[in-house]
């Protein structure tokens, strides 16, 4: 039988990572093995409290787990049953799903991309990089810090008070640059963020390619209101979790932001990328601050979205991993 092992990671981070609706200068991820017959599976839990999850809560869900069978799973079909009947955080059901599937692909000598029957990804993909909320006055003096104007495409993190002041200061320092801005729910109805748009689009310099969930998950009557309406693609993000209604979706936004994290594992998140796409919508595989185990194993779906937003490893402090590297913003396995 296979043995399985949960290990809590504290990492310090590079900076303060600040969104709407929380700050943080650690976190604590859980690393995921499994491992027999001479080979090995890694996988990567990144707990969010947007989902009522913690780092305790998952190990709690992993005892639970290894009391109930979890050492007699062997194939995707076992772990299916034994989470049916003991459900788990979506960041651990994913953390499980990933590190059985690289197991099961090392035993059958297949990269894991084959084993799961998606395209195969490219050497080198293009990643977004982000910038957390500061203050204006911080935002040159970041952007030379990080050199970040070698990525084709900055995220941006803002919340409704400062958001236009920090999109100003960005614009000032790198004119016309490609951003998708973020706002993790921070504004309360469609109106102020068509007001938002109208404000932006008066800045000199300032090119907003795409807008990720500025309002709550809750206020679908809000989003099909704005969709129409908005000067910028919206893209989908705590608005599609493990499961939606992609024909409700399709109102409400342009494209969708898929996190392996929050879609609870491999096929969950494949189906969730497919679907996106035979909707009209744009697909685009997103991350929450993971080290590169995380991020590697997100590489192996990569192929089928449009936007890559995998750069939660480069928010970590000395990432102790190794497993992806990034050079002019591209990423390739290590």
């Amino acid at each position: 039988m296979p043995i399985w092992t949960l290990t809590p990671h504290l990492l310090p981070l590079r900076y303060v990572w600040k969104i709407s609706r929380n700050a943080s200068a650690t976190k604590t991820n859980l690393v995921l093995r499994v491992a027999g017959h001479g080979q090995q599976g890694t996988g990567e839990a990144a707990p969010n409290v947007r989902y009522g999850e913690s780092p305790e809560l998952l190990q709690e869900q992993f005892a639970i787990l290894l009391a109930n069978g979890l050492a007699e799973v062997t194939a995707l079909s076992e772990l299916d049953a034994l989470l049916a009947t003991n459900p788990v955080a979506h960041a651990l059901s994913f953390a499980l799903e990933s590190a059985l599937v690289q197991w099961l692909a090392a035993c059958a000598g297949q990269p894991v991309w084959q084993w799961l029957g998606v395209p195969p990804p490219a050497a080198a993909v293009p990643t977004a990089f982000s910038l957390p909320i500061m203050e204006p006055d911080e935002v040159a003096g970041f952007l030379r810090e990080q050199d970040a104007a070698r990525f084709q495409l900055l995220k941006i993190k803002v919340n409704q008070a400062g958001g236009l002041d920090l999109l100003r200061e960005v614009a000032r320092a790198l004119p016309g640059h490609a951003l998708l801005v973020d706002g993790n729910e921070a504004w309360p109805d469609a109106d102020s963020v068509l007001r938002f748009q109208e404000a932006a689009a008066a800045v000199p310099g300032l090119y907003i390619k795409l807008l990720e969930q500025p309002l709550p998950a809750a206020l679908a009557d809000d989003y099909r209101y704005l969709c129409p309406r908005s000067s910028v693609p919206l893209i989908a993000d705590e608005s599609v979790t493990d499961a939606a209604d992609f024909a409700e979706i399709a109102q409400q936004f342009h494209g969708v932001n898929v996190k392996l994290m929050k879609a609870g594992g491999f096929r969950r998140g494949i189906d969730l990328l497919r679907r996106t796409r035979a909707h009209g919508l744009l697909p685009m595989l997103g991350c929450m601050v993971e080290t590169s185990v995380g991020i590697a194993a997100a590489l192996e779906i990569s192929a089928l979205a449009e936007v890559l937003d995998l750069d939660g490893f480069l928010i970590v402090k000395d990432e102790p991993f190794g497993l992806v590297r990034e050079e002019a913003g591209l990423l390739r396995r290590a």
